[in-house]
């Protein structure tokens, strides 16, 4: 009897170790993101962490899933400008830095930076100006609207654990 559960454990083991596969994502292979909500550059911070984005579509390698969609990808802000008088529109700069698979790997990204601008009206302000002399119009809000798409670029080859 005791044999026999040696030989049961023996086998299950193996079972565990085969049913997980490696697969290597490649640098460079381009991963399709989605922002989840608004995000406006007056609610955010220069260096801050967002989470509002996610995989829009499964990524697979070599015909195995190797990134589920709706992973959720991290971005860090690396501008935030409101607009100002005399028309100068906002700015928003985020920069897509990694995300964490459902397994705890991460995958990080490089040149994957996403830069929103609102509307310049410094040319409208200014002839506001010079015929009422009325407060100036601010320039135009960035926004980055809930369901854009973007690209986040993998930076190096990655070996990743698929079942």
């Amino acid at each position: 009897m005791k044999k026999y559960l040696i030989i049961l454990l023996l086998l299950q083991m193996c079972y565990v170790g085969f049913a997980q596969k490696q697969v290597i994502l490649k640098g460079g292979t381009p991963i399709p993101v989605e922002a989840i909500k608004d995000i406006r550059a007056t609610e955010v911070d220069e260096g801050q962490i967002l989470d509002c984005f996610k995989v829009s579509r499964d990524v697979t390698v070599g015909g195995v899933i190797a990134i589920p969609a709706g992973t959720i990808v991290y971005g860090k802000v690396f501008e935030a400008r409101r607009s100002k008088a005399f028309g100068t529109r906002g700015r928003l700069g985020i920069r897509l830095n990694y995300l964490y698979l459902p397994n705890g790997e991460a995958v990080t990204f490089t040149s994957s930076e996403i830069a929103v601008k609102g509307a310049n009206r410094t040319a409208l302000s200014v002839i506001i100006f010079i015929f009422t002399y009325v407060p100036l119009p601010c320039g135009g809000g960035a926004k980055l609207k809930a369901g854009t798409e973007y690209e986040a670029i993998v930076s190096a080859n990655t070996v990743i654990t698929v079942k």
